[in-house]
């Protein structure tokens, strides 16, 4: 059912293109750039109360923030796509046994964060605005998170952080809108004029917008960990971004799939931050 009606919206927006194809095009990045948005079960919610909440501002969209506090170094971690802060419940806890000071942040458009859209370039803007006030010294990105994380880093260079993870991060956003307008199988008009959109709304085209680009930028220790039959986010990208990251290092995990949610990573991670 949902493969049929994600056919349905790409024809209906290709005969709409025919009319006016920069109409069509924003309500194809609309529905690019609007996550679902998933109810916190309980064990959840638990979770995140046991966390001081506070709430910061990017101009006027609030940010949801949760702090565990320890004696140690500060983790910053910031989830991906369709998630919220409760997705790092297991390394937390990991992370709260070794004594370290751990911030999460929700997305914009995601858990109690604001925005009605989300795009990696508002994200990276939510993590300075957490970033400046905690001075992490570790930080901690899944998927989009991770990207968005090489964005603000290589933007900002807050020289608190001496340690960046990346998990399961994709690598060049023009293959991730490719992948879209595959999905919904978007015609050429609407193809052209999303680019088009894009270098008017965030002044570059899509090209531009690159984790392995930006990584050569950034001098911080870099560890990225990426499954193999990842089937989100293809390991290609995970080499690509280590080729060009002149400070990093590579994990390779089998059977871990995209959210990379195992002991062995978490282990991994702490033996990094430990190092």
């Amino acid at each position: 059912m949902e493969k049929h009606i994600i056919k349905l919206i790409g024809s209906y927006l290709n005969v709409l293109s025919y009319v006016s194809p920069d109409y069509a095009a924003n309500k194809a990045l609309h529905i690019f750039s609007k996550p679902r948005k998933g109810k916190l079960t309980r064990k959840q919610e638990v979770f995140l109360n046991s966390a001081k909440k506070e709430v910061l501002h990017y101009d006027d969209l609030k940010i949801a923030t949760y702090h565990w506090k320890g004696d140690k170094a500060t983790i910053l971690l910031a989830h991906g796509w369709e998630s919220n802060s409760a997705r790092w419940k297991n390394k937390i806890d990991s992370f709260i046994n070794e004594g370290f000071n751990v911030i999460a942040l929700d997305a914009p458009a995601h858990g109690a964060s604001e925005s009605k859209s989300f795009n990696a370039l508002l994200y990276s803007e939510f993590i300075n605005i957490v970033a400046q006030k905690h001075q992490p010294q570790i930080v901690i990105g899944h998927s989009v998170g991770g990207m968005s994380l090489v964005f603000y880093q290589q933007k900002y260079q807050l020289e608190s952080i001496q340690k960046m993870v990346l998990l399961g991060a994709p690598s060049e956003f023009e293959d991730i809108l490719k992948n879209y307008i595959n999905l919904l199988g978007y015609n050429k008009k609407i193809e052209n004029s999303l680019s088009r959109i894009i270098i008017n709304r965030f002044g570059a085209a899509p090209t531009a917008f690159s984790t392995s680009k930006f990584v050569k930028d950034i001098a911080t220790e870099g560890l990225i960990i990426h499954d193999v039959k990842d089937p989100i986010i293809p390991f290609s990208d995970a080499k690509l971004i280590t080729s060009n990251y002149k400070n990093s290092t590579l994990i390779s995990t089998k059977g871990l799939g995209h959210s990379l949610n195992s002991t062995s990573v978490t282990k991994s991670i702490v033996d990094f931050i430990k190092s």
